[in-house]
């Protein structure tokens, strides 16, 4: 089939690879030909050597209630949760359509994991009756819909590890269940074959704990166990994909016993996360210093690491709006995102993928 009449397919890719990922859905519905083209894998390998691709950053965050009679922001007594999507390159934000079943907003304390050209929503609590909910929402930025998938198994499980390979797994490590029990075990969601795989269990229990997924290995960062019930610790776990099993426990893999929420994987076997202020870097077993934190986001709420860009986005204090500051790792200089008041609430988790 021809994709664009008159011209050969090599350059009518060349065109199509080049539109916005918001016309994906306005793209496969022109015909039958560049509904399969974007739906191809190559279609976006093609994207993203040829420069095209877009870097998204996706939030789970409160809508913003505006006090006229006091100031610009106010922090809702009952926060309601949606998703909101940031362009960082180009400063552009929006709102993704909400999920199916959860008029009142997001499952609380929800996690996201980006798997190609999908977002995965999985778990938290649901906001009508407080209870863990298992469920698995995945929507799809071609067809810009939202479909559901098989509930998370094992039980209840909340405030869990959640990273991806980027590829087609989820994967979700410790939390703790719905007597606060902290957990051990690690399950991995195929999102292509919508099921679950069970993953052997981690050495210790980790609740509040931080996944990340690097050069085919799942790192599960800090945490702490059932009788230590807040008190963090400093360890790490790493599950090896090739040979399915974990590596010995590192003890004193973070540089102080704190809630690892911040750490993000960067480039070349690197990664970071906000400390004290500062932003350090963790490469080689060590950890250094990169950078102080603008005061405007000293209490981070988000981070995220891409081609030489750490992105921050925090407040000044406890009821403050949220913004954004770029850091570029080529000199350490701070550049400000503007942020639209609608976009200034509090944000509970996020993930990024580039379409």
């Amino acid at each position: 089939m021809v994709l664009i009449s008159g011209l050969p397919d090599d350059i009518a890719n060349d065109c199509l690879i080049r539109i916005q990922y918001d016309q994906f859905p306005a793209m496969a519905s022109v015909c039958k030909g560049w509904k399969a083209e974007v739906e191809l894998p190559e279609f976006h390998r093609l994207r993203k050597a040829g420069g095209h691709s877009q870097k998204l950053i996706v939030m789970v965050q409160s809508h913003v209630v505006s006090n006229h009679g006091v100031g610009l922001f106010k922090c809702p007594d009952s926060p309601v949760y949606r998703l909101s999507l940031c362009e960082p390159d180009l400063g552009n934000w929006s709102e993704l359509p909400p999920l199916a079943g959860f008029a009142t907003g997001l499952p609380m304390f929800c996690q996201l994991a980006a798997v190609g050209s999908d977002l995965v929503v999985i778990g938290g609590w649901d906001p009508m009756t407080w209870t863990i909910s298992n469920s698995v929402f995945v929507y799809n930025f071609v067809s810009a819909t939202w479909r559901r998938g098989v509930d998370m198994p094992g039980g209840a499980r909340i405030f869990f590890g959640c990273s991806s390979d980027s590829d087609r797994m989820v994967f979700v490590a410790g939390g703790h269940d719905g007597e606060k029990n902290a957990l051990r075990s690690a399950i991995a969601y195929d999102v292509v074959k919508d099921e679950w795989i069970s993953l052997p269990d981690m050495v210790r229990e980790r609740d509040e704990c931080k996944a990340i997924f690097q050069h085919g290995k799942l790192h599960v960062i800090g945490g702490y166990c059932t009788e230590m019930q807040g008190r963090f610790e400093r360890s790490t776990e790493t599950f090896d994909i090739s040979t399915w099993q974990w590596d010995q426990v590192q003890d004193d893999f973070l540089l102080v016993a704190t809630c690892p929420r911040t750490c993000v994987d960067g480039d070349d076997d690197t990664m970071y996360m906000c400390r004290g202020g500062d932003v350090v870097k963790h490469r080689r077993g060590t950890w250094k210093f990169v950078a102080k934190l603008p005061a405007q986001v000293r209490n981070p709420a988000c981070v995220t690491a891409w081609q030489g860009k750490v992105l921050v986005i925090g407040c000044a204090g406890f009821g403050e709006p949220h913004m954004g500051y770029i850091l570029h790792l080529d000199n350490y200089t701070w550049t400000k995102l503007e942020t639209p008041h609608k976009y200034s609430g509090h944000v509970q988790s996020s993930c990024n993928l580039e379409i």
